[in-house]
Order: structure tokens, then sequence, then C-alpha cells
């Protein structure tokens, strides 16, 4: 299945407290259950203003309905078409 990055525009995201992550990691595990297996959530990273997630899913529509279940924002969906890393250089 295809992996797609999604930024998701929260003001103040970096100043949420470890309660109120949590509180959205569980809201979206709730949204993952009901959605299947055609969507799984490998991690997200938080920054002053905004949020990127990791997500593994059949579809951008699929991507986008987790993200319209849970409330969540989801500004932009990038299917991730190649990664790179130290390895690659060699």
């Amino acid at each position: 299945m295809p992996r797609y990055v999604i930024e998701r525009d929260i003001p103040g995201a970096g100043k949420l407290g470890p309660q109120e992550l949590q509180a959205i990691s569980q809201k979206s595990c709730g949204v993952l259950e009901e959605l299947g297996p055609r969507i799984q959530w490998v991690q997200s990273f938080v920054t002053g203003d905004r949020v990127y997630c990791i997500y593994i899913a059949q579809d951008e529509a699929t991507v986008r309905e987790h993200a319209r279940r849970g409330g969540f924002p989801a500004n932009r969906v990038s299917e991730v078409v190649a990664v790179i890393d130290p390895t690659t250089a060699g």
C-alpha cells in the first residue's frame, strides 16, 4: 500500500501537553479501528504550528476520510514516491 505524508496546520501544536497529545492519539486510533486494515498510522512529528503524519493507506481518499471522521485538518496529503537516507548516498 502507498505511504503518505499528511501536513496538518494546527496553531500552537508544539505547545500541546502530553494529555492533549494522548487524547488526539486516542481519537485517531479509534477512527483507524473503524476504517479497518485499509489504513495504518506510522508516526507523527509535532512542530510549532504543524503536525506531520506518516500513514500507509490504500489511497488518498482513505487518508482524508480518517481526517474527516477524526476532526483533524489534512491541509496537504502527499504520496511518498521515494525514500532517501544516508544509505542511498553510498
